[in-house]
C-alpha cells in the first residue's frame, strides 16, 4: 500500500469516526432544545437541514442529479415515502432522548442490522447462512426477554429500527448521494414543517421567538448536527472498504447506550442486561459471519484477477470450493458485517441519521 493510499485510509477512518461520534452523541443535543417539543424541534430540523444542504450544493455546484430526478416518476415517489418514514424516525428519536428513553433509543440501532436481514428474507426473498439463521433467532429472543422485563413491547426500539431499515430499502431503491439524499428528502418535507412552524407562531406556542437568540440559534443549528455527520460518512465511505464501515457503525449505537446508562441514568434492572447481552450475542455472530464472508469474497476475487499462471481449470475449481459462482455476483454480494446476503446486504451501509 502506498503513502497516499495509506493517507487516504487514515483520512476516511478519521472520518467515519468522526462522523459515528457524532451520531452517538447527539442524545446530549436534543435536551439543550427545551422548552421547544419534540414535533417542534422535528419540524425546525426539516427546515434548516434543506436550507444546510441547499448551501453546501450551491457551493460545489451538484445540480445535475436534480434534474435527472425529476424526470424519473418512479425514484420521485420514492423519494416522498423516504421522506416519510425518515420523518417517523427523527420525530420518534427525538421524542424519546427528551422523554428519558436514551437506552430504549439506543437498542433500535442495536437491532437495526437484524431487521434488515429479516427484511431481506421477507421481502426481497433472500436465503440465509445459518449463523444468520442463529442471529436473527437471538435478537428475538432478545426482544422477548426485553418485552418481559419492560412489561410492553420495546416499541421505540422497534419503531427507529423497522422504520430505518425500510429507510435503507427505499434508498437503495432510488441510489442517491448522501446529501443530494438529503436535500430531496427535506425538499419533500418543507412546506408542511414550515407550514407546521407558521401555524405554531401565529397561535402564540412557538418557543423560536420567544426563548431568545441562544434558543434561536440552538434550533436553526439542527441542520448542521443533521448534515455533518452525512459529509463525513461520505467522506468515509469512498476511502475505506464497506467492511470498515460496517464495524465502524456499532460506534454510535454503543455512545448512545452509554450516555443513556452514565450520563442520563436510566434504570437498567437485570432482564434488560440479559436482553441487550442477547443483541450484542447476535451482534457478534452477524459480524464473524460477515467478516468471514468478506475475506473469502476477497479471496476469490484476487484468485480471478491474477495473472493467469494457473489453469481455468484450477481457477474453477477454486471458485467451486468456496461456492461462489462468479465475479460479479462476489463483488455484489460482499456483505457487510451485521448484514444479510445479496441484495439486503447493501441496505445496511452503516449510515445512522438518529
Amino acid at each position: 500500500m502506498t503513502e497516499k493510499s495509506h493517507g487516504e485510509r487514515r483520512t476516511g477512518l478519521l472520518n467515519g469516526f468522526a462522523a459515528y461520534g457524532m451520531w452517538g452523541l447527539v442524545p446530549l443535543f436534543w435536551p439543550l432544545l427545551k422548552p421547544a417539543g419534540a414535533v417542534e424541534i422535528l419540524a425546525h430540523r426539516m427546515v434548516w437541514s434543506l436550507a444546510f444542504v441547499l448551501v453546501a450544493l450551491l457551493i460545489t455546484r451538484r445540480w445535475a442529479w436534480a434534474g435527472e430526478l425529476l424526470r424519473q416518476p418512479r425514484r420521485l415517489a420514492l423519494i416522498v415515502v423516504a421522506a416519510a418514514v425518515i420523518t417517523v424516525n427523527w420525530g420518534v428519536y427525538i421524542w424519546a432522548v427528551n422523554s428519558g428513553h436514551v437506552v430504549e433509543a439506543s437498542l433500535g440501532y442495536f437491532i437495526n442490522p437484524l431487521v434488515t436481514i429479516a427484511m431481506g428474507v421477507l421481502i426481497l426473498k433472500e436465503r440465509l447462512r445459518p449463523v444468520q439463521w442463529a442471529a436473527v433467532g437471538t435478537g428475538a429472543a432478545s426482544v422477548l426477554v426485553l418485552t418481559i422485563g419492560y412489561g410492553r413491547p420495546p416499541w421505540i426500539s422497534l419503531c427507529l429500527a423497522f422504520s430505518f431499515a425500510t429507510y435503507g430499502l427505499v434508498k437503495k431503491k432510488v441510489n442517491l448521494g448522501g446529501i443530494e439524499s438529503l436535500a430531496a428528502e427535506t425538499a419533500v418535507q418543507f412546506l408542511p414543517a414550515l407550514g407546521y412552524l407558521l401555524w405554531l407562531g401565529s397561535s402564540g406556542d412557538s418557543t423560536f421567538a420567544s426563548e431568545g437568540a441562544g434558543h434561536a440559534a440552538l434550533l436553526a443549528s439542527t441542520g448542521v448536527v443533521t448534515a455533518l455527520p452525512l459529509v463525513c460518512f461520505g467522506a468515509a465511505a469512498i476511502r475505506v472498504p464497506l467492511s470498515t464501515l460496517g464495524l465502524l457503525q456499532y460506534l454510535a449505537p454503543v455512545f448512545q447506550f452509554l450516555l443513556g446508562v452514565v450520563y442520563f441514568h436510566e434504570s437498567m434492572p437485570a432482564e434488560r442486561w440479559a436482553g441487550f447481552a442477547l443483541v450484542w450475542l447476535a451482534l457478534s455472530m452477524l459480524t464473524w459471519d460477515g467478516l468471514r464472508s468478506a475475506r473469502r469474497a476477497a479471496q476469490i476475487r484476487a484468485g480471478l484477477t491474477a495473472p493467469r499462471t494457473a489453469t481455468e481449470g484450477q481457477v474453477h475449481s477454486a471458485a467451486t470450493r468456496a461456492q461462489v459462482p462468479s465475479q460479479a455476483q462476489v463483488a455484489s454480494q460482499a456483505p457487510v458485517p451485521g448484514s444479510g446476503t445479496g441484495e439486503a446486504s447493501q441496505l445496511n451501509s452503516g449510515v445512522v441519521e438518529a
